[in-house]
């Protein structure tokens, strides 16, 4: 009762229920992983960086959601949240979106589930959750810091954004690794390791996805040689 717009029944004599503009609007919150890894592309690839594909989709993603006169926020994190963007739905907003991700540049340390986690507080509505990131990170940890969003009840998608070198290690033959977040090396010759690493992935995104599975979440895998729209693709599914 306290939804039927009473004013309109007395003119028309026909009921009415009043509907507010916050309960209208959808909110889809993007979470851009920001951290040095992000910024790796094979040698002499003529792909993007993982970085650079994630932005050109994050910012296709915030068109499409202002389009549908929705809202949309954005988190670029590493360690951390770096930058905070609120949910917004105006021209200018979505300017100061697709600024912020043409200045952006790779940070520090990955932390995906405490930024997950320092994040939660800062979204007041339920809505989409998008996280895009090459999700570095124990995938156990991950779900961890997703469960407040889940049992919240927002939508998840994941989108999972991976070098093609990283999927198959090149037979380089004897060549040194640097870690791009500690910057730490070795020398291995990729011969005597590369069944054992395309092991290790397959599995590590395998247990992504039956995680995500049994939570009803959204998963998807993107390759940076390969055009970012399947992650519109999933997203409109």
């Amino acid at each position: 009762p306290a939804l039927v717009d009473w004013r309109v029944f007395a003119r028309t004599d026909r009921h009415y229920l009043r509907t507010f503009e916050q309960e209208t609007h959808m909110e889809c919150h993007l979470f851009l992983d920001s951290s040095a890894s992000m910024g790796f592309a094979s040698p002499g690839a003529d792909w993007p960086t993982k970085l650079d594909y994630a932005s050109f989709a994050a910012a296709c993603l915030s068109w499409l959601v202002l389009r549908g006169h929705d809202r949309v926020s954005l988190h670029l994190f590493d360690a951390e949240v770096r930058a905070f963007l609120p949910p917004g739905s105006t021209r200018k907003h979505l300017h100061e979106v697709l600024t912020a991700l043409e200045k952006n540049r790779p940070g520090g340390k990955t932390d995906l589930p405490e930024a997950l986690r320092r994040a939660r507080p800062m979204l007041k509505r339920k809505g989409t959750l998008v996280v895009i990131s090459d999700f570095l990170a124990p995938p156990e940890e991950i779900f961890s810091a997703l469960n407040p969003y889940i049992h919240a009840g927002f939508r998840i998608q994941l989108f999972h954004i991976l070098d093609p070198g990283e999927l198959d290690l090149p037979d380089r033959g004897l060549a040194r690794f640097e870690d791009m977040e500690t910057r730490s090396q070795l020398i291995l010759h990729t011969s005597n390791v590369r069944e054992a690493y395309r092991q290790a992935m397959v599995d590590h995104l395998a247990t992504l996805r039956r995680l995500a599975t049994t939570r009803r979440v959204g998963y998807t895998v993107a390759r940076t040689d390969q055009s970012y729209f399947v992650l519109l693709d999933a997203l409109s599914a």
